[in-house]
């Protein structure tokens, strides 16, 4: 009995894993002075997360300047995608950055 209200317990609490049931998350890479891949397509509620693996920073910043993510070298960021819509989006440090979110209802 003592050791199902453990497993219980340990099933609770996993790190890294929100309490509530977020969307799906959709991985773009920072490298070579790039978003990889270059166009995303996501519906409403789902994550983006930029992985920077330059070695320098670097922002995902929409070009109705509505959000700016700010990620370090090395280091990721993220953002839920709320509003339906086409985003183009650009590295403020590197405007020749650029790519393109789909958030779909």
């Amino acid at each position: 009995m003592r050791r199902l209200a453990i497993l219980a317990v340990l099933a609770l609490e996993v790190p890294g894993v929100p309490a509530s049931s977020a969307g799906a998350t959709q991985t773009v890479a920072m490298k070579g002075i790039a978003y990889e891949p270059k166009q995303v397509t996501v519906h409403v509620g789902d994550i983006v997360e930029w992985a920077n693996q330059d070695i320098v920073a670097h922002t995902a910043t929409a070009r109705d300047k509505s959000w700016d993510v700010n990620v370090l070298p090395g280091k990721a960021g993220r953002m839920v995608m709320k509003t339906p819509g086409r985003f183009d989006y650009i590295c403020r440090y590197h405007p020749n950055m650029t790519g393109e979110i789909v958030v779909e209802p």
